[in-house]
């Protein structure tokens, strides 16, 4: 495992894909399935980043749609470990839909992914913990706790 510091900012990721027509609805906006595949390749890398491990996605903990992405825009995907825990990680992904000849950008969508570290056998293992450079990435990660503890509890109490 190595020395280097673990924060949030060496975890981040920038992707940026165009928008295809085969990655369209009939209204000429991005497929919400597409931009949840993107945002989870997204959110692998960036776990990936901070444990330098195979990760696999444990769950999507909240995704909000804001606007469209139309086609022919660009999306710009960023992603970051915001917490850590035993072998798992939050990570936040914001999407940016950016207009290709005028550069403006608007956020289309937000999501919180889980990611869980794994050996060679497909088993859990420890990831690093963060080490944070400000009051507001604490913050955040107390934030992200608190949640995970709620969704552990709902686990717990929900049967599929």
């Amino acid at each position: 495992m190595s020395r280097e510091r673990r924060t949030p900012a060496a975890s981040r990721v920038v992707m940026t894909e165009i928008v295809l027509p085969a990655d369209t609805n009939n209204y000429g906006t991005i497929f919400g399935g597409r931009l949840l595949a993107l945002a989870d390749k997204c959110a692998a890398m960036s776990a990936v980043r901070h444990c330098r491990r195979p990760v696999v996605t444990a769950s999507f903990d909240r995704v909000d749609f804001l606007r469209p992405v139309r086609r022919g825009y660009f999306v710009v995907l960023t992603g970051e470990v915001t917490a850590t825990f035993r072998t798992s990680m939050e990570i936040q992904v914001t999407v940016e839909a950016e207009h290709p000849e005028r550069g403006e950008r608007q956020t289309t969508c937000l999501a919180r992914v889980t990611m869980v570290a794994i050996d060679e056998a497909g088993r859990p293992v420890a990831v690093p913990p963060l080490e944070f450079d400000s009051e507001d990435e604490r913050a955040r990660a107390e934030r992200a706790a608190e949640r995970r503890r709620q969704r552990l509890a709902r686990r717990d109490l929900e049967a599929f």
